[in-house]
């Protein structure tokens, strides 16, 4: 009897921290592309205030990606960023046998009814994107991508704005400059 109420208990403790979004700069720098406390003395607060001129601008600077990842996680919704960027990845290759198998994996991945990280698309994109894999090209996830991006600029990125992460890390990157 003692096992299964330490069994519940642990279940109960892992659950309760999934039920909590965090939405503190700390996850933000734990997941930074270099060591934290030196990305965030080089993270100007001009830099993190041009990350709302527009999604694209986020979207070109590392720290604003490695911050917009880390915001999407306390969403549960990273796939849709990670698509993109396995899409932007994707673009960059250049061998013919590397891209059929890149193509797969990431339809399989994130495209595919029921993939492990599948993003939210309508029918049309995905049988479209379906097709596409009959012949995959360098183009081949451009509606899909297309899709995610709109979908993220228009949902995500106004609620990364407003968070809590996003304006602690501005506070913090102008207290260092005080």
């Amino acid at each position: 009897m003692r096992t299964a109420q330490r069994q519940n208990k642990g279940m109960r403790t892992r659950l309760g921290c999934l039920s909590h979004k965090s939405d503190s700069c700390s996850d933000f720098t734990a997941i930074l592309p270099d060591k934290p406390n030196r990305a965030l003395k080089r993270l100007s607060t001009e830099e993190a205030t041009r990350w709302a001129d527009s999604f694209d601008v986020l979207l070109s600077h590392k720290y604003g990606v490695a911050a917009f990842l880390a915001f999407l996680k306390t969403e549960f919704s990273e796939e849709n960023l990670e698509f993109w960027l396995a899409c932007e990845e994707f673009k960059k290759t250049r061998s013919t046998a590397k891209l059929v198998s890149k193509a797969h994996r990431i339809f399989e991945e994130f495209v595919d009814v029921q993939a492990p990280r599948e993003v939210n698309i309508d029918f049309q994109t995905r049988e479209a994107t379906r097709k596409n894999m009959q012949e995959p090209s360098l183009t081949c996830f451009d509606q899909a991508q297309g899709k995610v991006h709109s979908l993220m600029e228009k949902d995500s990125y106004p609620r990364f704005l407003r968070s809590k992460m996003y304006l602690d890390l501005l506070s913090q990157s102008q207290r260092r400059l005080s």
